[in-house]
């Protein structure tokens, strides 16, 4: 049986959104998805969604999507580490704040803001885990769009007015994740990877799934308003680990090839200086960005978020990797 209340969804069909769609439709809660008219609208439908057609930049679709709503996940955001300036600050920052001045301006019951624990920037190595209370933006480096865009999207959201809540999640994968594991799998297949340094450091590598329960928590609770919450693994695999399982469920030999890390972080350094000066639309084959989620260890703490919501990951990764495999094969993304 459906419930009263409505829960506004922007980026409804991307990685996290489309898992916040699935839990909040087996709660039997009504949700309503902002959609552009020549999008998909199938996996929408599937769940029985209000779609309402209109973009993060019209201030009239803005106001009609969220009117009404008891919480507003906003989850839509330019995602990746490629990409010029302008666009980060349009589909990031620009983004946000029209939709919290739409959400203002209607007085919306709740907004839940997505971040991104790369908002922390790339602090130094070190034994303990950071947490929520760690300064924004450390270390930047040149390029860093995404990161400094998230945190210009944080700052708008601190002087919100009105109810709000702000999750940052780690390195996500899942079905319906287009953009960081494609990638993995495919560097994986053109023989590409190689173990960065020792490939004992831990990866705080999360299903959709666990970020999109702790996104609900989140967002239901009344006594979190203002807070913001790391949600990552405590750490569950090693790189070594992960390629392992990755080229076994993909039928593919083992990665025994190395490469320390600091060579294979300048490389990528000197690929994304080429690419800027040919002016590649797509991301360089190794970036910065990539050897560092893959080549070192950085421990998020998500004691706040166990202890104040009651959050912990479920799903370990190698039943979610295999889920999400699957999921790449059904679509025809292996082929």
């Amino acid at each position: 049986m459906m419930t009263a209340k409505v829960n506004a969804i922007t980026g409804a069909t991307g990685l996290l959104g489309s898992h916040i769609v699935e839990q909040l439709a087996a709660r039997g809660e009504r949700i309503r998805a902002l959609v552009r008219p020549q999008s998909d609208h199938s996996f929408l439908k599937k769940y029985g969604a209000e779609l309402c057609t209109g973009d993060l930049h019209n201030s009239e679709s803005l106001r009609k999507f969220v009117t009404g709503a008891d919480i507003v996940y906003h989850c839509a955001a330019r995602v990746g580490d490629w990409g010029p300036w302008k666009l980060y600050r349009r589909e990031v920052i620009d983004a946000t704040a029209n939709l919290l001045d739409a959400s203002s301006s209607v007085g919306v019951g709740r907004v839940l803001h997505v971040s991104s624990i790369t908002v922390y920037g790339h602090p130094k190595p070190r034994a303990d885990l950071i947490s929520e209370e760690e300064p924004l933006g450390q270390n930047l480096w040149l390029w860093d769009y995404y990161c400094q865009a998230k945190i210009q999207a944080e700052m708008i959201c601190r002087r919100y007015q009105g109810p709000l809540t702000i999750i940052r999640p780690g390195w996500m994968y899942g079905p319906r994740d287009r953009n960081t594991l494609p990638r993995v799998v495919k560097a994986l297949r053109a023989g590409r990877v190689k173990i960065l340094g020792s490939g004992n450091n831990l990866l705080n590598v999360l299903h959709a799934a666990d970020a999109a329960t702790g996104a609900i928590i989140a967002a239901n609770h009344s006594d979190v308003m203002g807070q913001a919450y790391n949600l990552s693994s405590s750490g569950e695999i090693s790189q070594r680990q992960l390629l392992d399982l990755l080229t076994d469920l993909l039928g593919l030999p083992r990665i025994t090839k190395r490469m320390p890390f600091r060579p294979a972080f300048w490389v990528g350094f000197l690929s994304e200086v080429i690419g800027h000066i040919i002016r590649i639309k797509r991301p360089p084959h190794i970036t910065r960005y990539g050897v560092s989620l893959v080549g070192r260890s950085t421990g998020f703490s998500t004691a706040k978020a166990r202890t104040q919501l009651g959050w912990t990951p479920r799903i370990k990764v190698e039943e979610g990797l295999r889920e999400t495999l699957d999921w790449f094969q059904n679509q025809g993304l292996l082929s």
